[in-house]
């Protein structure tokens, strides 16, 4: 199998079942926090139910940076698909596939596996009518394009239990669970949410516009071909800069665990800030500013946002990258590691508008202990009070709901 680095299973003693951590396994837990170590566990059951902020640079959203405006989203064509994948449920099913809009198990996931309550429909236990009826409305909603990467990653998280020989409950093509959030319609707000090991997204319709954040993707191994285009546009940035510039966009110059300060070396998080769990993370600015940079550099820097945009239709795609490049004055990137090909690395491209984070890591089903760049995590944030269309959703029902 390709895209292992020449590295190979670790010993399968972590107490998962259907996506979960089982915690009655004494001795399966305990194998978890020795390779954890003193990572914290993404507090994902404690903030869920705490009022949303968003992420933010100091704790208060900057205000007005989103408006109602018809995007051509294909919502007619999502909520049809979604009405038929519920109407080939039985009513146990139903009761579990579809939660009210304002449910808190919408910021309830996990990159890595349940420690909380499952909600939704795991794909892994439907018939394939069904399964692929509740598929249908993720690809009635996304682009091809996007599909194509999730079912990608879902594919080769099958592959990885087929490496290990293991976990063939977990690691598995359709370990995954399904959620529809709302009434599916063509005019009233609904959504849905895919979750599971690596693969997280969050769809919201509202009207016209659809929100595709928080988002999460990754694979564990051939990374380096799933996500080649957001490694090479992040290298050719950074080959454009000059040594001041790449001064002030380098955080740290190494992604060896020694070398970087304990809260950047976990197993869990890794250098990532802005993962489960962290809905309203305070995160300051840092790194080079984008009004730093010349005209090609910007351009470069731009470039570097499309791969993430990538699930968006069209249309919303079109606007979302005109969003992004009018905050890019203020958008900034920040880096840790090197820039050589083959290389891991990490990257954050921060602005008012998008957050967005490459990081490569070490093996949790494999044995390499310090990243390597076939393991990419990414997550893709809308900062400011966007995420899960929150700030959409309040405009709309002061709008309508007076």
């Amino acid at each position: 199998m390709t895209g292992l680095g020449g590295y190979g299973p670790r010993p399968a003693n972590l107490p998962l079942r259907r996506g979960a951590v089982d915690f009655s396994d004494e001795a399966g837990v305990a194998a978890i926090l020795a390779l954890v170590g003193d990572a914290e566990l993404p507090p994902v059951a404690e903030t869920a139910g705490l009022p949303f902020v968003g992420v933010t640079t100091d704790g208060s959203p900057v205000p007005d940076l989103f408006a109602l405006h018809d995007e051509g989203a294909p919502v007619a064509l999502a909520a049809q698909a979604a009405r038929d994948h519920l109407a080939g449920l039985d009513a146990r099913q139903r009761a579990k596939a579809a939660l009210p809009l304002d449910a808190v198990e919408w910021r309830l996931w996990s990159n890595a596996f349940l420690t909380f309550d499952e909600h939704g429909l795991l794909l892994e236990e439907l018939t394939d009518a069904e399964r692929k009826a509740a598929l249908a409305v993720i690809e009635a909603s996304i682009s091809a394009a996007g599909f194509d990467q999730a079912r990608q990653a879902m594919r080769l998280n099958g592959r990885l239990g087929e490496l290990v020989g293991a976990y063939d409950d977990t690691l598995t093509e359709f370990c995954y669970r399904f959620t529809i959030f709302g009434e599916p319609s063509s005019d009233q707000p609904w959504g849905w949410q895919l979750q599971g090991h690596h693969v997280d997204l969050h769809c919201l319709f509202v009207g016209g516009q659809v929100v595709l954040t928080p988002a999460f993707l990754g694979v564990e191994f051939d990374g380096d071909v799933v996500f080649a285009e957001h490694q090479e546009r992040a290298r050719e940035l950074m080959a454009s800069l000059s040594a001041v510039q790449r001064g002030r966009a380098l955080l740290y110059g190494s992604m060896l665990s020694t070398e970087l300060p304990p809260e950047l070396a976990g197993v869990v998080d890794g250098r990532h800030r802005a993962g489960a769990g962290r809905d309203n993370l305070v995160l300051p600015y840092s790194g080079l500013a984008g009004d730093q940079l010349s005209a090609g550099q910007r351009e470069l820097l731009l470039a570097l946002t499309d791969p993430y945009l990538q699930a968006l239709p069209e249309s919303p795609r079109t606007h979302r990258r005109a969003q992004i490049a009018r905050h890019l004055d203020s958008t900034h990137l920040a880096w840790i590691g090197t820039w050589d090909e083959g290389a891991p690395f990490y990257y954050r491209v921060h602005s008012p508008v998008v957050l967005i984070e490459y990081d490569n890591h070490p093996g949790i089903f494999l044995d390499n202990d310090e990243p390597e760049p076939f393991h990419v995590h990414t997550i893709v944030r809308t900062p400011n009070g966007g995420d899960y269309g929150k700030d959409l959703l309040r405009q709309h029902y002061a709008h309508h709901h007076h």
